[in-house]
């Protein structure tokens, strides 16, 4: 790439990822394949910026897959020899590549027995609403019995209308979070068992979701969240980082959730044990990202340990990371019946209508339940104030906060006398010590 073909103020608009394709398509030979972008403007979308992106495409196809506003962008598949033509556009910000997101699970060590938030002082999430971004969500009666608490349902890779999860994870995860236990007589509950759910699809029946799809479902969130009483969106996703937040569209969608009022709360990987290995967006400053922690099967926290899965920080050009750890090794929670995940491991099925997984997957609904409980208690909080108020009365496990961040869940309300009210978030142990 020498300055004379490809000048240095058009190279810099490429993220350094996208230079590397530039240069090995340049080798005799090489393929040409259409390359996942995400194009970046200086100013917001109009008609007549995406007409002034076309015409410096030129002859090169561009097809313009999504239109995603809330980061002044667009997403497309194109060539090198296009990325090339665009990067000469005046208003073009930076090109981006169009990344995978995959769920944040691991199902290394299944195991019987589960890790799970139970409901305390009668705060059940009750007029709080929680998006789960994921792979969908099965109508489970655990969700729509006595009556539905499945509020809205958008799809975005398959575009079909009624609720539905083909890989299995979504809906265990919004079980995590405000599964009632119908099936199960109140046994299997998450924080939140008066929650509502917005089911929003943003992965594939694999599991899996470019960015690009990701940060639409993140813009539906937030223009629709005084129609849907949202307030918390939950996302136990990620992939590796390769850049400070800042530079990242989908890390800049998140911290524009946040400033709409949204409390975000993100998986931080299982890229662990390693330091260094939390995963995007959970590098988002403003997130709450969250590590996952064993149980142990045992009553007290005290001797709770990190999950060896579990991405560490620093993140990668920001910080401190995670924020803090819930429960995430062999967590019970809702079966989607013939999903891909129900079908590839029949063994971590329990019973007909449950289904146990580990992962950071599962440590972030809690936390997103026991956000909903706390918001529910005083629904004027914001979504920092909800961050400071979880980290400050996390259970400290004495490890490095790149390991836990301040600790395992542990929320404190305050009821309408400013009295300060424990409530202790736990696993799901101590119903099972209680009742047996």
């Amino acid at each position: 790439m020498n300055g004379h073909i490809w000048p240095r103020q058009y190279a810099a608009k490429l993220h350094r990822s996208l230079r590397r394709k530039i240069r090995k398509s340049s080798v005799p030979g090489a393929k040409s394949a259409a390359i996942p972008v995400i194009i970046q403007l200086k100013h917001p979308l109009t008609t007549a910026r995406l007409h002034n992106l076309k015409r410096h495409a030129g002859r090169h196809a561009f097809p313009i897959l999504r239109q995603l506003p809330l980061v002044h962008s667009v997403a497309s598949r194109i060539s090198p020899d296009c990325l090339k033509q665009l990067c000469r556009c005046g208003g073009v910000k930076k090109i981006y590549p169009d990344r995978i997101k995959r769920t944040s699970l691991s199902i290394a060590t299944p195991s019987i027995g589960s890790t799970r938030v139970q409901r305390q002082e009668g705060l059940t999430g009750k007029g709080i609403n929680i998006a789960i971004l994921d792979t969908g969500v099965f109508t489970h009666p655990d969700l729509i019995r006595p009556a539905s608490r499945i509020v809205a349902f958008k799809d975005f890779i398959n575009h079909r209308r009624r609720p539905y999860d083909d890989n299995g994870h979504g809906t265990h995860v919004a079980g995590d979070a405000a599964g009632n236990g119908w099936s199960s007589r109140g046994k299997y509950k998450g924080p939140a068992p008066e929650a509502g759910i917005v089911g929003v699809k943003v992965l594939d029946r694999n599991g899996s979701g470019y960015d690009s799809t990701i940060i639409k479902g993140i813009e539906w969130c937030i223009a629709n969240r005084k129609r849907l009483r949202l307030r918390i969106l939950s996302l136990s996703l990620g992939g590796p980082i390769d850049s400070p937040y800042t530079d990242d569209p989908l890390c800049q969608a998140v911290e524009q959730a946040v400033k709409a009022g949204l409390t975000v709360v993100i998986a931080a990987g299982n890229a662990g044990p390693g330091y260094g290995t939390i995963e995007s967006p959970g590098n988002s400053p403003s997130a709450i990202t969250v590590g996952a922690v064993d149980d142990r099967r045992s009553l007290p926290q005290a001797d709770d340990r990190i999950a060896p899965f579990s991405s560490r920080g620093p993140a990668r050009f920001r910080g401190n990371k995670p924020d803090l750890a819930a429960p995430g090794v062999a967590i019970i929670s809702l079966r989607s019946p013939r999903s891909r995940l129900d079908r590839e491991y029949p063994d971590q099925r329990v019973g007909n209508r449950y289904f146990v997984m580990s992962g950071t997957s599962m440590s972030t609904p809690i936390v997103s339940g026991a956000a909903a409980q706390l918001l529910q208690s005083n629904p004027a909080l914001t979504p920092s104030r909800v961050k400071r108020i979880l980290k400050k009365h996390a259970f400290r496990l004495k490890l490095n906060p790149n390991t836990a961040g301040s600790g395992e869940i542990n929320v404190r309300f305050l009821d309408n006398r400013r009295r300060s009210l424990p409530l202790i978030v736990r696993s799901a142990k101590q119903f099972r010590y209680r009742n047996h």
